[in-house]
C-alpha cells in the first residue's frame, strides 16, 4: 500500500512538473528541472516527458494534416505570384533606371538649391552679426575721431555706450576683446588728459588774474559813472555812495557736451555803446574746467576733482595774497596786487555761478575770509612805510575801488573800510608833516613886512586869498599897504588846502556828513595847535629876529585869529553841517594864535631889555649930571640917548592893530630919580606898553 501511495504521489508530482514546464518561461525552468534531479524518480519522469512529447507531436501532426491543403494552395498561389513579382521587379528596376536618369538634373538642381539655402542662411547670419558689430565699429571709429579732435567728454560718453550697450550685443569676437581691453586704457588717457587741461587752465587763470582783475575794476568804474549819469546830479563831495548790486548770470553747467556750453560771462557791461569792457570769458577759456568736471563726474570721481581743484586754488590764493616786498614804493605795485586778488575772486565767483557744486558759497566765503585778513595785514604793513600823502590818497581811492568791485560780486568788505579809517590817522600825520615843512618854508621866505599893493587888481588878488575886511583900508588910495605880510594869505590858503586834502580822503568811505565834519575839524585843530603853532614858535625863537619882525608876527597872528570864523564857515559849506550842531567839534585857532602872539610879546620884552642893556654897556657916559649956571641939575647924556633910542624902538609898535591892542609911551624928566648912595640911576618910569591882556614894564637898573 505504501509503495502504491508513493507511486501515486510521484506521478502527481511529475504531472505538476510537466504542467509547470509547459506553462513556464524557459528562463525560469531551471529550478523545476532541478527538483526532478533532486528526486529518485528522474527516469520515470523522463519516460513521462517522452510520452508527453509524443502526444504533442501527434497533435501537431493532426493539425498539420488538417491545414495542409490550404498550405499547398497557398504555395501554389505564391509560385504564381513569384512570376508576376519577377515581372514587377524588372519593371520597377527599369522604371528606377529611367527615374535615376531623369532625376540627375533634379538632384543637381536640388544640390544647388541646398547650397543656395546654406549660403542664404550664412548671409542672414552674417548680416545679423554685422548688424551688431557695425555699430561697435562705427562707434569705435567715432571714438577715435573724438580722441583725435580732443573732444574728451563726448569720447567718454561714446566709450560708456560702447562698453555697456554695443559690445555685449556684438558677441565674443577678437576685435571686441581687444576693444574691451583698451577701454580702461582710454579712460585713463582721457582722465590724465583732462587733468592736464585743468592744470593748463589753472596756470592760465593764474597768469591772467591780473588782467581779469583790471577788467573787473574798469567795469566797476564804468558802473559808477553810469550810476552818476542815471541820477542826473553832480556827484557831491561827501555822503554815502550807492552800492552796485551783483548781477551775474547763472548757467546750469549740466547736460550736453561742455563744448556746446556758452559762457555766461563775468562782467555785465550795461552800456556797450559807451565803453566795451571785455569780460573774464573773453580773457580765459573756461571750457577745460567744465570738460574736466563733466569727465570726472562720468568717471564717478567728482569728489576727487573737486578736492583737487579747491586745493590748487587755495595754493594759488596764498601766492596771490603774498605781496611783493617793494609794493609800497609805487601805486602800480598796489594796483597789481589788487588786480590779482580781484581776478582770482572774479574767477571763483564765475565758477560758482556756472557750475553746480564744484565750489560752493561756503568755500568761497572761507577763501575770502582768509584773503581779507591777509590783505588787511599786508596793507597795514606796507602803508606804514609810505610818507607821501598823495600816494596814500591814491592808495585809499584804489582800495575803495577794490572794495566796490568785490562787493559788487557779493563779498563783504566792511573790514577794508575799517582799515581805511585806521589809515586816516596815518594820512593825517603825513599831512601834518608835509604842512609843517610848507609852513616853515613860507616863514623862511617871508620878509615880515606889510604887503604893498599898487593896483586894484593886486588888492583883489590878495583879498581873494585872505578874507580881509577893513573899510578904512579900502578907502585909501593906491599905492597902499596891507597890514599883514605874505605869510598870512599863504598860510590861510594852505589851511584850506589842508582841509581839502582831508576831505578828499573822507570821500567814498560811507561816512555821514557829521562824521566827515568831525574828522576834518579834528585834523584842522591838530594842524593849528601842533603844526602851525610849532612853526610860529620856531619863527619867534629863531636867532636874529628883530623887533619889527616880532611885531609883524603879532599883526599876522591877529589877522589869522580874526579869520578863524571864516575857516569855520568854509568847513560848514563843504560838509553841510552847521556849526551849532550838537557835539560838533570847534576850531582851536583863536587859542593857537593868542598863544603865538603872547610868545611874540614875551620875546619882544626879552629882546627889548637885552637891547637896552647892550645900549648902555657899549656907551661910555658920565653918569653924574652936570650943574647948570643957575644952579639946577641937567639931564645926563646917557638918559637923553636912552629916551631917543626907546622912542625910535617904540615907533615900530604903531603898526599894531588899534582895535586889538594899544601901546603908550609917556615919560617926563620928573620921573627919573637920582640915588647918590646906590650910585645907580633907576629908570622907573611909567612908560610901558600893553599887548593884549599882558602889561610889560621896562626897567633899567
Amino acid at each position: 500500500v505504501e509503495r502504491g501511495m508513493a507511486s501515486v504521489e510521484t506521478a502527481a508530482e511529475h504531472e505538476r512538473i510537466l504542467r509547470e514546464i509547459e506553462s513556464t518561461d524557459t528562463n525560469c525552468i531551471g529550478p523545476t528541472l532541478r527538483s526532478v534531479y533532486d528526486g529518485q524518480e528522474h527516469g520515470l519522469f523522463m519516460e513521462k516527458l517522452d510520452a508527453r512529447i509524443r502526444n504533442h507531436d501527434r497533435e501537431i501532426e493532426k493539425m498539420c494534416n488538417h491545414h495542409f491543403q490550404g498550405f499547398v494552395d497557398s504555395i501554389t498561389e505564391l509560385l504564381k505570384v513569384r512570376g508576376e513579382a519577377q515581372k514587377l521587379k524588372s519593371q520597377v528596376i527599369e522604371t528606377n533606371v529611367r527615374l535615376q536618369e531623369d532625376g540627375k538634373v533634379l538632384i543637381g538642381s536640388m544640390e544647388e538649391l541646398k547650397q543656395c539655402r546654406v549660403q542664404q542662411r550664412n548671409i542672414a547670419t552674417t548680416v545679423d552679426k554685422l548688424a551688431h558689430c557695425l555699430p561697435v565699429l562705427e562707434m569705435y571709429s567715432r571714438l577715435q575721431e573724438q580722441m583725435r579732435a580732443k573732444r574728451y567728454y563726448p569720447a567718454l560718453r561714446t566709450l560708456e555706450q560702447l562698453e555697456h550697450t554695443c559690445l555685449p550685443r556684438a558677441g565674443q569676437y577678437r576685435f571686441c576683446s581687444i576693444m574691451a581691453e583698451n577701454i580702461p586704457k582710454l579712460r585713463m588717457h582721457i582722465r590724465e588728459t583732462a587733468m592736464t587741461q585743468l592744470r593748463d587752465f589753472l596756470e592760465s587763470i593764474r597768469k591772467h588774474s591780473d588782467k581779469i582783475g583790471e577788467t573787473a575794476i574798469k567795469q566797476a568804474q564804468l558802473q559808477r559813472s553810469l550810476d552818476s549819469a542815471v541820477t542826473l546830479q553832480p556827484r557831491a563831495l561827501i555822503g554815502r555812495r550807492g552800492r552796485k548790486e551783483a548781477a551775474v548770470t547763472e548757467s546750469s553747467g549740466e547736460g550736453g557736451s561742455p563744448l556746446s556750453e556758452q559762457d555766461s560771462g563775468i562782467l555785465d557791461v550795461e552800456d556797450e555803446e559807451e565803453e566795451d569792457v571785455p569780460g573774464a570769458q573773453d580773457l580765459v577759456d573756461f571750457s577745460p574746467v567744465y570738460r574736466c568736471l563733466h569727465i570726472y563726474t562720468v568717471l564717478g570721481l567728482r569728489d576727487v576733482f573737486e578736492n583737487y581743484y579747491r586745493k590748487q586754488r587755495r595754493k594759488q590764493a596764498r601766492l596771490v595774497l603774498q605781496p611783493h616786498s617793494n609794493m609800497h614804493e609805487t601805486l602800480e605795485g598796489y594796483r597789481r596786487y589788487f588786480n590779482q586778488i580781484v581776478g582770482f575772486f572774479v574767477v571763483e565767483d564765475h565758477i560758482l555761478h556756472t557750475t553746480q557744486g564744484l565750489v560752493n558759497r561756503a568755500y568761497v566765503e572761507e577763501l575770502w575770509e582768509l584773503a581779507l585778513s591777509k590783505i588787511v595785514a599786508a596793507l597795514r604793513t606796507h602803508s606804514s612805510y609810505c610818507d607821501d600823502p598823495d600816494l596814500v590818497l591814491d592808495l585809499k581811492n584804489l582800495i575803495v575801488l577794490f572794495a566796490d568791485t568785490l562787493q559788487g560780486y557779493g563779498f563783504p568788505v566792511s573790514q577794508l573800510f575799517d582799515m581805511l579809517l585806521e589809515m586816516r590817522e596815518q594820512y593825517g600825520e603825513i599831512l601834518l608833516k608835509r604842512w609843517n615843512l610848507t609852513f616853515r618854508q613860507i616863514l623862511d621866505q617871508d620878509n615880515f613886512s606889510p604887503i604893498p599893493v599898487s593896483t586894484e587888481q593886486e588888492y583883489r588878488q590878495y583879498t581873494s586869498q585872505f578874507p580881509l575886511q577893513d573899510p578904512e583900508l579900502e578907502k585909501l588910495s593906491f599905492p597902499k599897504k596891507l597890514p599883514f605880510s605874505e605869510f598870512v594869505p599863504k598860510a590861510y590858503c594852505q589851511l584850506k588846502e589842508f582841509i581839502y586834502a582831508c576831505l578828499k580822503y573822507s570821500e567814498d568811505l560811507h561816512l555821514s556828513s557829521t562824521e566827515i565834519d568831525d574828522m576834518i575839524r579834528k585834523s584842522t585843530n591838530l594842524l593849528l595847535t601842533r603844526t602851525l603853532s610849532n612853526c610860529l614858535q620856531y619863527a619867534i625863537k629863531k636867532k636874529n629876529v628883530g623887533l619889527a619882525e616880532l611885531v609883524q608876527v603879532i599883526i599876522n597872528t591877529t589877522h589869522l585869529e580874526q579869520s578863524c570864523h571864516f575857516l569855520e564857515e568854509f568847513i560848514t559849506n563843504i560838509t553841510n553841517v552847521p556849526p551849532e550842531t550838537a557835539n560838533a567839534t570847534k576850531l582851536y585857532g583863536t587859542a593857537t594864535f593868542k598863544d603865538a602872539r603872547h610868545a611874540a610879546e614875551a620875546e619882544i620884552y626879552t629882546s627889548l631889555n637885552a637891547k637896552i642893556d647892550q645900549f648902555l654897556q657899549l656907551a661910555d657916559y658920565d653918569w653924574m649930571s652936570a650943574a647948570q649956571s643957575s644952579g639946577g641939575l641937567t639931564t645926563s647924556d646917557y638918559l637923553v640917548d636912552l629916551i631917543t633910542f626907546l622912542r625910535s624902538t617904540f615907533s615900530v609898535f604903531t603898526n599894531l592893530p588899534v582895535s586889538a591892542h594899544t601901546h603908550t609911551c609917556s615919560w617926563s624928566p620928573s620921573k627919573f630919580q637920582y640915588c647918590n648912595t646906590e650910585k645907580k640911576m633907576h629908570f622907573c618910569s611909567n612908560l610901558g606898553f600893553v599887548f593884549g591882556t599882558r602889561r610889560m614894564s621896562c626897567c633899567l637898573v
